[in-house]
């Protein structure tokens, strides 16, 4: 149970309902992806997000170039991956799952988009690309997941031309609900396969450490709300409802960015940093 500090921040929220709302949370996404299938949205398993009007879910499109060649780190099913191939010249998708990679390949033959390649590989070893390959690398929601992370930063400064562009999203740990969570006593972070997250000054000192650094001000992404859940159900069920509510998100991470549930980082590698 909460003692006097915690009870501070958990407000009016008792324990059990913490705990309970937090459960329901967890669950709603993959119950969404399963929704997603079962009511026909889709004919492979994906998050309903990708489903709706939302241009800031590929927001890296912005930072991309017609006569780019870029490369996707950690692609898995390749949403990324084929929504950078509509602007990009050629886009490299990597990644050690090869399921997700098959999804990816038969997406973008459906879609007749042949300027992907994709590549099986674990993307914390060396990369098998020579130095100075690409014009932008994609690192989205994946650094996370990773051990070691310095390591993949440094090799992805390897691989990018100079002036190259890291387009890099990544977890924030210190919004309110994440807070409450450490406080009652559970498990904090917003997905259970996550090594690390962050705050934006421990998101910048790894950055550093691996050679970069960002060239415009760090982005927020959607509001961080327990009801996180529930929305992505309502996703799986229905659309329109859905894209109201991820519009709201949306906005209000705008308005309050110290609650996004995660960064987005444009960054450049350090003049003078090593590799």
């Amino acid at each position: 149970m909460a003692n006097t500090t915690e009870a501070a921040v958990t407000g009016w929220w008792p324990w059990p309902l913490v705990a309970a709302v937090d459960s329901l949370n967890r669950r709603g996404g993959a119950f969404a992806v399963r929704l997603v299938r079962y009511t026909g949205k889709s004919r492979e398993p994906i998050h309903p997000k990708h489903l709706v009007d939302a241009p800031w879910h590929h927001w890296y499109v912005d930072y991309l170039r017609a006569n780019d060649v870029v490369l996707d780190v950690g692609c898995a099913n390749g949403v990324h991956t084929l929504a950078a191939a509509r602007r990009a010249r050629q886009v490299f998708g990597m990644d050690a799952d090869v399921a997700q990679l098959g999804i990816a390949a038969a997406t973008a033959r459906r879609h007749a988009i042949d300027n992907v390649r994709l590549v099986a590989w674990d993307v914390t070893g060396a990369f098998p690309f020579p130095s100075e390959t690409f014009d932008a690398v994609l690192f989205l929601d994946v650094i996370e997941h990773l051990e070691p992370r310095v390591a993949v930063l440094q090799e992805i400064r390897r691989v990018l031309r100079p002036g190259g562009r890291l387009l890099l999203s990544a977890p924030h740990r210190d919004t309110s609900w994440r807070r409450r969570l450490r406080a009652a006593g559970l498990f904090a972070f917003s997905d259970a396969d996550h090594k690390v997250e962050y705050s934006r000054d421990s998101l910048l000192a790894e950055l550093a450490t691996g050679g970069f650094e960002p060239t415009e001000p760090i982005m927020p992404v959607v509001y961080d709300t327990p009801l996180a859940g529930l929305i992505d159900v309502v996703g799986g069920l229905a659309l329109a409802p859905y894209a109201r509510l991820v519009r709201w998100k949306r906005e209000a991470a705008l308005r309050h960015p110290e609650e996004s549930i995660g960064f987005r980082v444009v960054a450049r590698a350090r003049r003078g940093a090593g590799t």
